[in-house]
């Protein structure tokens, strides 16, 4: 997440944060938010807390494959497994480059379902397809710990 991006939110709610840094890792927070600069790999259970619940609209979809299980991984480290709302893209990555990178629902299994219980809960087609060069369908899931 851009910095700059994170100041306008603060700016936009009228809320003046705390900033604080933890090692490499630059730390936002106000009542009720907390937002993390760095590395998430840096980022630990310690760091964040108790944690109700994840909204990952573009975070997995971002990684290249090689780099998605350690994230998933981590994750599920430093939330203690709590409940995720996921939302994921696929489409012919042959077509398409990444980022956003195409997830089948197989690979979100693999990610998850030894620790979670999937649901799709919504897919639809990406309106002009993935950058207006193929069809694309929008999966949302929800995980809930099994």
């Amino acid at each position: 997440m851009v910095e700059s991006a994170i100041k306008q939110l603060f700016t936009e709610l009228g809320i003046p944060p705390k900033i604080s840094i933890e090692g490499k890792i630059k730390h936002y927070s106000a009542k009720n938010i907390d937002i993390f600069v760095g590395d998430i790999f840096e980022i630990s259970q310690e760091m964040v807390g108790s944690v109700d619940a994840i909204y990952d609209r573009a975070a997995l979809v971002a990684l290249p494959q090689k780099t998605r299980l350690q994230y998933t991984l981590h994750l599920m480290k430093i939330t203690n497994k709590s409940p995720q709302l996921l939302i994921a893209y696929h489409y012919d990555q042959d077509i398409v480059q990444g980022p956003p990178f195409s997830i089948s629902n197989e690979e979100v299994g693999l990610h998850y379902k030894d620790n979670y219980d999937l649901t799709l809960i919504y897919s639809n087609d990406v309106e002009g397809g993935m950058k207006g060069k193929c069809k694309a369908k929008e999966n949302v899931w929800l995980l809930r710990n099994n």
